[in-house]
């Protein structure tokens, strides 16, 4: 096909891509209501069917997707009983594998993000990407001054197909409902929305960039890109260029080095997070490198949650409630979380899945973040918890929940892929030494309004 040839007219580009979308959702939203109907049946009849095999179906239609849809089927997988557990493993295979935007697509946006000349700016800039990604693709260009960088450019008609697409998420909600009420997901969906509507906004994430290197400026190991702001835009993300090899390039890579990347891994997530009330919601395996020589390169700042300072405290008070046994710490910590309704036996179960989580963080010694070397034994409490709460009349999980537990189980995840042996105990303590919870206000004020970012709400 030549690439010069005239674009179609936009009402038929339009057109075509509405119908595309359309004949997408018709196909999602058909497995969904049929697998509905099959768990209505089953509370009728008894039966109904293997929830592993409805899982897989959901698999099926949502492969190959590219845009939004895939990104909340990719986020699903990775939040704590946003999903069964069957679906979460089979939504954790998918893949954005959907090809690239075309070469005169690429020339357009260009064009329309920084005008016709646009290509003055550049030295080289490939009109095929270097990578893909759910709500965009990457190129890497070589700038007119010689300097490398990356441009993240966003598919088209992103906006209005994340729209379309968290109406389609309150389809799976709805299954889920009729599925299992031990969680209520009201508040996960209301959270999913408000980060993926700031995901494609990459003036935004430009600001989170400059606002995770003021963060992270006394930890010479770990290192950011920085933004080009003259080539920023809202769909048009610019920004220097991170050589660095896979993480899980160094699964064999001696102990101590697997120790030291773990190291630096829990640091650039919990350093912001204790200090300024921050963190990265998004562990993907594809968002962090390592340099040769071994400093961690962090990436992809799309979806970062910003924390009231409380809600941080109550972090620190649960640990510490768990330390000493304070049951009534413990309740201070689970209100200041927004829990309401908090009997003795929700609070049993509460404390059983705290104890799992904060256990690492409770021993003093060098040690595996799970000493069953694998994920067996964190499904296995999982599911256990679950069950208890679906008995004791289930629980809604406050929104701040939903990224704070995807960052620990996806950091969880790569330590266990390192096999790192750290003492998490003297790291933890470390970075809560001194904790004050007026000083983390004044700091994330003052750091999130340099940056041009909101305080939360």
């Amino acid at each position: 096909m030549n690439e010069d040839l005239p674009a179609p007219p936009a009402a038929a580009r339009s057109e075509n891509r509405l119908s595309a979308r359309m004949r997408r959702y018709a196909r999602v939203s058909g497995v969904v209501a049929g697998q509905a109907a099959r768990f209505a049946g089953k509370r009728l009849f008894g039966g109904g069917g293997d929830s592993a095999a409805h899982a897989a179906e959901i698999k099926a239609a949502l492969g190959g997707l590219k845009g939004p849809l895939m990104k909340v089927a990719q986020m699903l997988a990775t939040i704590p009983d946003a999903l069964p557990a069957d679906y979460a493993v089979e939504l954790a295979q998918l893949q954005s594998n959907a090809p690239p935007m075309g070469r005169p697509f690429v020339r357009r946006r260009m064009a329309a993000e920084l005008g016709p000349d646009w290509n003055r700016h550049f030295r080289d800039f490939p009109l095929e990407p270097a990578a893909a990604a759910s709500l965009g693709q990457v190129h890497r260009a070589i700038l007119a001054d010689g300097r490398p960088v990356a441009c993240k450019l966003q598919y088209p008609d992103i906006e209005s197909a994340v729209e379309a697409d968290l109406a389609q998420l309150r389809l799976v909600f709805a299954l889920y409902r009729r599925y299992d009420a031990a969680i209520d997901t009201a508040r996960i969906y209301e959270e999913i929305c408000a980060r993926l509507r700031e995901e494609i906004d990459y003036e935004r994430e430009a600001r989170h960039l400059r606002l995770y290197e003021e963060m992270l400026a006394d930890e010479p190991e770990v290192h950011v890109p920085r933004p080009v702001d003259p080539l920023c835009t809202r769909r048009l993300l610019t920004m220097s260029w991170l050589e660095g090899r896979p993480l899980l390039a160094f699964k064999t890579a001696p102990r101590e080095v697997r120790n030291a990347l773990a190291l630096r891994m829990f640091r650039a997530w919990y350093i912001p997070f204790y200090r300024y009330g921050v963190i990265h919601g998004d562990p993907h395996l594809g968002n962090y490198t390592v340099r040769e020589d071994l400093h961690l390169n962090l990436m992809d700042f799309g979806c970062v949650r910003i924390f009231q300072p409380s809600f941080v405290g109550a972090v620190i008070d649960l640990y510490r409630a768990l330390v000493r046994g304070d049951r009534d710490l413990a309740v201070h910590a689970y209100e200041t979380w927004g829990f309401t309704n908090l009997t003795d036996e929700v609070i049993d179960i509460l404390n059983e899945w705290a104890a799992y989580l904060y256990g690492p963080l409770m021993e003093d010694r060098p040690r595996l973040i799970d000493e069953s070397r694998s994920s067996h034994e964190g499904r296995r409490v999982a599911i256990r918890v679950h069950r208890r709460l679906r008995e004791a009349g289930g629980v809604m999980p406050p929104r701040e929940f939903v990224f704070m537990d995807r960052a620990a189980i996806g950091l969880g995840a790569v330590f266990l892929h390192l096999a790192a042996e750290v003492n998490w105990h003297r790291l933890f303590l470390e970075l809560i030494e001194g904790f004050d919870l007026e000083e983390l206000a004044r700091r994330q004020r003052r750091a999130l309004t340099r940056q041009g970012l909101e305080p939360p709400h």
